[in-house]
This record gives C-alpha cells, structure tokens and sequence, in this order.
C-alpha cells in the first residue's frame, strides 16, 4: 500500500512537475529579453545620483581639509592613516 502511494507520487513528480517547472520557466526567459529601457532609465538616474553624490563630498572633503589639514588621519585612527582610498576605476566610460 505504501510503494504504491510512493510510486504515484514519483511519477507526478517526473511526468507532471517536473515538465511543468522546466516549460514555465523556458518561457518566461523567452519573454525577458534583457534589461528594459525602464530598468535603463533607472541605472542612469542612479549614476548620475552618485557621481553628484561623491562631488558633494569631495567638496566637503576639501572644505574641511581646508580648515583642517590632519582630519583625516584623526578620523581614521592610527591603524588605518596610511591606506588612503583611492579613486573607483570608469565603470561605464561610454555611453550608449
């Protein structure tokens, strides 16, 4: 009584499920083709966003660095004063 039950169940599970899994999400990556001009939109806004964003504080930075000249080896502490964080590579240096 109890193979038979397990026997149905696997065979669901392999002629049922399982195909029914594998066709569902065959199409809907038909169906996505890439990234939308939605989505694209949105990346650039968040680019622009933060490249404002990291002139905003390099002018900050340059305003207390003005006022004064060790800040950021204060800030850091002692353990950390001589890495010095260095400028992000162009990510996207081109434009579509």
């Amino acid at each position: 009584m109890d193979t038979d039950f397990t026997t149905v169940f696997v065979c669901a599970i392999l002629f049922i499920a399982l195909p029914w899994i594998l066709l569902h999400y065959s199409s809907q990556w038909r169906k996505a083709k890439g990234i939308t001009i939605e989505d694209e939109n949105l990346l650039d806004d968040l680019h622009d966003t933060a490249r404002r964003l990291d002139a905003r504080l390099e002018s900050i930075e340059r305003i207390i660095a003005a006022d004064n000249p060790g800040w950021k080896d204060g800030a850091l502490g002692s353990a950390q004063a001589d890495r010095r964080l260095e400028a992000p590579e162009p990510r996207l240096a081109t434009r579509r």
